[in-house]
């Protein structure tokens, strides 16, 4: 799990960044000329499109795991108690083991 939110938090710097660049362009077009400001505009335009579509993206991505992760581990969990419970009769069967060798002794 730990991997996939590295990956989620790099994605994440990732549109961070993208709006960061989105805001540099802004201040750029600002100071361009009528020709080129429109140009610039039409990219920032775009590019703002594409940041909200990968952000949607990515809640979707996130939602998907998080769903995902849960199913498995309600799956699991009665398998892991029923493994604790038969570890633990184990446990007790050397310790009486032991205790028995003990008092042979």
């Amino acid at each position: 799990m730990d991997n996939k939110k590295s990956a989620t938090q790099d994605i994440e710097k990732t549109l961070r960044e993208i709006g960061d660049k989105i805001e540099e362009l802004v201040k750029k077009g600002a100071e361009a000329g009528l020709e080129v400001k429109k140009e610039v505009e039409e990219k920032i335009q775009e590019l703002k499109d594409n940041k909200t579509t990968l952000e949607k993206e990515l809640k979707k991505g996130k939602a998907m795991v998080e769903r995902e992760y849960r199913e498995r581990s309600e799956d699991f969990k009665p398998k892991f108690e029923e493994s604790k419970g038969l570890f633990l009769d184990g446990l007790k069967q050397i310790a009486k083991a032991i205790q028995t060798l003990l008092a042979k002794k």
